[in-house]
């Protein structure tokens, strides 16, 4: 059958709509439109055609510049619009700073540098000399000047007259002669900020007489008495700023009574004042129409109560400085610079998260930082949101996140917020959202209210920014964000996981883009789905990429953590293969575990030890020297972390199944560090120790090995008192696998020329094993339950004492042909004890349900298990343990095969 066209009718084309033409929309409109593009997008539309560039040079879209990386070559292409229109510029970094000159903004009225820790005094002067028409000058934070001297402020003063705005942080020293200059040739200097400065001549600084706001936060060495007194003086002061200081209350309560025109004094985080309010909780009442703001005070209520707001109603914490709160009078300007002083201190004040805030954030802080979001400043809109970021993270190095302080945030509706903002065409606020919006969804509450907001699909698309901050800040969120299982699937649906992946190949290394992407997709990696989608979206190549070429230990680390994830779904993908077979990878990670960062060879042994339940990869392994690079590595992380030891012996495990690896581990001198990590206290360690020296120990020459290095006595203890049954268990099958008789020749041939001893202490060791083997398998015995088993013929009995003595971690124990056949053999062992306790691990690789219990039927019934386990279960001289562990596994081995016709 074939399928007809319908053909397209006269009728069908009048029903479409023509193509929308961008170019004809009215010039206002376009150009409203270019402003809420990032100077990237806007550059490249107006390449598309003449018209859009044209408008792209209209005057009012340059009048502002905000950029973070700027060089001469570029200042200089930006040259012919900036020249003649350019009025705001922000810059950030000494080399930005440097370049700026060259954009020859002789028109420039704001300029803000900020992380200009390396800005020299010419730098500064030749910035000032530029622009000699500058009204507002911003620089420091969050870095300190300390290579800016006296000397440049004065040149500011004496190029700059227009200057009504200084702000400047941590600088070593403000002299008299500055503050003189700046007096002389700066009459219209309103607005002064010193903050975080070393020295400060407290009686220069009240010759600026037309001063009306002043901020000395952070700055020490102030004395506190002879600037209460000068400072009063200032004829015009109407708001002063002292947080973060040791500013006595003397001090604040001289300037509250002397000053005639002071009206609000903020002190946040001052201890002298903090502890005279919890004496005198009134000390610093509104009197005289003048307002101290402290921590002890409702800020919110203060300020709007207050008699220097007059027409102003109460407002909630989080509206305090929404645009929609229309102040009267002269009260905007103030509000303005409360809106800058209360930023500064409030991430100042998060970074260092001194004792005795924790209060004030709950209470009022995370809204009151919520209200600065709204603010129509651009950069305390910026720094709130660093705020917000920073003071939910108790522990930066653990990444620790106080879940009260961030579900505060979430409770005052900070999340739709915070997610709006990270939607705006302003980089630097985008990047500033989205680190708070992933450093508050550590919490895992915070978590799911971002991803029900659409907070997934948004930091999905601005993972593909090209702007490196707001890339690596979502690409953050997205790790974040990822380790909760309810969110992988939604990442995956978002298209974040090739988003990601590709990530890792546009940036560079030197940036945090990398680490963020490597660890999101590690996380991602840990669902059997999304892992899927991790190798198909080429991420297997781009990790392998970053652990063969990259040298950020961070970087490292998370890579390596992503491919042990990816090869941890062996049975349910082919990923475990695919790692193995990409180019150079089990290379790479056998390196990695020589790295001289724990957490790297961590993640690496990690890898390695999932890597190595694949036949193939086990023995490429091998072949890259990762015997000896794991034993090493045991050697060495004897007083490491648990984690560490934990994946150094459960990589050695791994390789041991082979025959080849586990004789090469022993020769290498592997078994003693396994003998000591085999006494660790931890049960994930020796545990995990166990499991390799069972491995190690079907090998006589290993067994033997064993012996002589002392590790009877750690496995008899292991065998008898860990908190672990996996670990008793395994270590009475090394134990048993040692002395079951293949051992005797190998040590009769050691010891016959050193003696008589020597056999004593051999044959010592064994009785020694051998009792505490059958303590371990009488651990499990129920007399009265095995009595009632062994008299009744119906299988009901058999299955109630299986359900009791089924260890449910065996399941996932896999035996080779030859240990299954080395367990039948032991069945006719003399010994009683060794007989009753390979009856008993049948049992347990036999369970039904396990997770290879059908692999282990089948070499039993291969083997011809089921005539031997018979003769076990009817022995007359077996003990009873013996002959119902072996009845039980007869009737395993009869339910697997019942199983396909049920």
């Amino acid at each position: 059958m074939t399928r007809r066209v319908r053909r397209r009718t006269t009728k069908d084309a009048a029903h479409q709509q023509p193509p929308l033409d961008w170019t004809a929309l009215p010039d206002d409109a376009t150009l409203h439109f270019f402003a809420r593009l990032s100077y990237r997008d806007r550059a490249a539309l107006a390449a598309t055609c003449r018209a859009w560039r044209s408008l792209a040079a209209s005057p009012c879209l340059w009048a502002a510049l905000d950029l973070r990386r700027l060089d001469p070559p570029a200042a200089a292409s930006l040259a012919p619009r900036c020249s003649p229109h350019l009025r705001r510029l922000r810059l950030a970094g000494c080399a930005a700073a440097d370049a700026a000159p060259f954009l020859r903004a002789t028109n420039l009225r704001s300029l803000r540098l900020s992380a200009c820790r390396d800005l020299t005094d010419a730098a500064l002067a030749v910035l000032a000399a530029r622009h000699a028409r500058l009204e507002e000058l911003h620089v420091g934070a969050p870095d300190p000047l300390d290579r800016v001297s006296c000397d440049a402020l004065r040149h500011v003063a004496l190029c700059c007259p227009r200057l009504r705005c200084l702000r400047l942080s941590g600088l070593r020293e403000v002299g008299a002669g500055a503050l003189a200059a700046l007096a002389r040739h700066c009459p219209l200097l309103h607005d002064l900020a010193f903050l975080d400065c070393l020295v400060l001549d407290e009686t220069a600084l009240a010759g600026l007489v037309s001063l009306r706001f002043l901020s000395v936060a952070g700055c020490t060495g102030v004395k506190w008495a002879t600037a209460s007194e000068a400072w009063a003086q200032l004829p015009s002061l109407s708001a002063l700023d002292v947080s973060r200081t040791d500013v006595s209350p003397g001090a604040v309560s001289r300037l509250v009574s002397h000053s005639a025109t002071l009206t609000l004094i903020c002190a946040l985080n001052c201890p002298s004042l903090e502890e005279e309010e919890a004496r005198s909780p009134a000390a610093f009442a509104n009197s005289k129409g003048k307002l101290v703001l402290t921590i002890y005070s409702t800020l919110s209520e203060s300020i709007a109560a207050a008699a220097l707001f007059p027409h102003a109603t109460l407002v909630k914490a989080t509206e305090l400085f929404d645009d929609d709160c229309h102040w009267s009078g002269g009260v905007p300007q103030l509000m303005t610079w409360l809106e800058w002083v209360l930023s500064q201190s409030f991430l100042r004040i998060a970074e260092t998260n001194p004792r005795g805030m924790n209060q004030f954030w709950l209470d009022q802080g995370a809204a009151l930082l919520l209200s600065l979001l709204k603010s129509s400043q651009e950069d305390v809109q910026e720094r709130a949101a660093t705020t917000l970021a920073a003071f939910a993270v108790v522990d930066d190095q653990n990444a620790n996140v106080d879940p009260a302080r961030s579900e505060a945030v979430m409770r005052e509706g900070g999340i739709p917020m915070l997610l709006d903002l990270a939607r705006r065409s302003r980089e630097t606020l985008q990047s500033e959202a989205a680190k708070a919006i992933a450093n508050l969804s550590v919490n895992p509450k915070v978590a799911k209210a971002v991803a029900d907001q659409g907070g997934i699909t948004i930091l999905t698309n601005m993972a593909k920014s090209a702007n490196r901050l707001v890339a690596e800040e979502a690409a953050g969120g997205l790790w974040n964000l990822s380790v909760g299982e309810e969110h992988k699937v939604a990442i995956e649906v978002a298209g974040g996981i090739k988003i990601l992946v590709d990530l890792i190949f546009r940036w560079p290394e030197g940036t945090g883009v990398l680490e963020r992407a490597a660890g999101a997709l590690a996380n991602l990696a840990a669902d059997d789905k999304c892992s899927l989608e991790v190798a198909m979206a080429g991420g297997i190549h781009a990790l392998v990429t970053l652990a063969r070429s990259c040298k950020v230990e961070g970087v490292l680390e998370q890579a390596a953590r992503a491919l042990a994830n990816l090869a941890a779904h062996g049975e349910n993908n082919n990923n475990n293969a695919a790692v193995g077979q990409e180019a150079g990878a089990l290379e790479a990670l056998v390196q990695l575990t020589r790295s001289p960062n724990e957490g790297v060879r961590q993640e690496a042994a990690g890898a390695l030890w999932n890597l190595s339940f694949d036949d193939r990869n086990r023995e490429s392994i091998a072949t890259a020297g990762g015997v000896e690079a794991l034993v090493s590595l045991c050697q060495e992380c004897l007083n490491a972390s648990n984690g560490l030891q934990e994946r150094a012996a459960g990589a050695l495990w791994g390789l041991s199944v082979s025959q080849a690896n586990s004789i090469a581990i022993g020769r290498e001198g592997g078994v003693v560090p396994l003998i000591a990590l085999a006494q660790s206290e931890v049960e994930e360690v020796h545990e995990t120790a166990a499991g390799a020296l069972w491995n190690l120990a079907f090998y006589s020459c290993n067994s033997l090995r064993i012996v002589e290095n002392g590790g009877v006595p750690v496995l008899v203890n292991l065998c008898s008192s860990s908190g672990s049954k996996m670990a008793r268990f395994m270590a009475a099958l090394t134990l048993a696998y040692m002395f079951d008789g293949r051992m005797d020749e190998v040590a009769l041939v050691g010891t016959s020329s050193q003696g008589s001893s020597k056999i004593v202490n051999f044959e010592r060791a064994r009785r020694l094993a051998l009792k505490h083997i059958e303590a371990f398998v009488l651990t499990f015995s129920d007399p009265q339950m095995f009595s009632m088993a062994a008299s009744s013929s119906g299988a009901a009995a058999l299955s109630q004492v299986a359900e009791v003595l089924c260890i449910p971690e065996a399941g996932h124990l896999r035996c080779s042909a030859a240990e299954i056949a080395r367990f039948i053999d032991t069945l006719r062992n003399p010994s009683s004890v060794l007989r009753a306790c390979a009856a008993f691990a049948l049992l347990q690789f036999t369970i039904p349900g396990g997770r290879h219990a059908l692999h282990h039927v089948d070499l039993l019934q291969k083997a011809g298990a089921s005539r031997v386990l018979r003769w076990a279960a009817a022995a007359a001289t077996a003990p009873i343990e013996a002959k119902i562990f072996a009845r039980i596994v007869l009737r395993n081995l009869e339910l697997h095969q019942e199983g396909p016709s049920t």
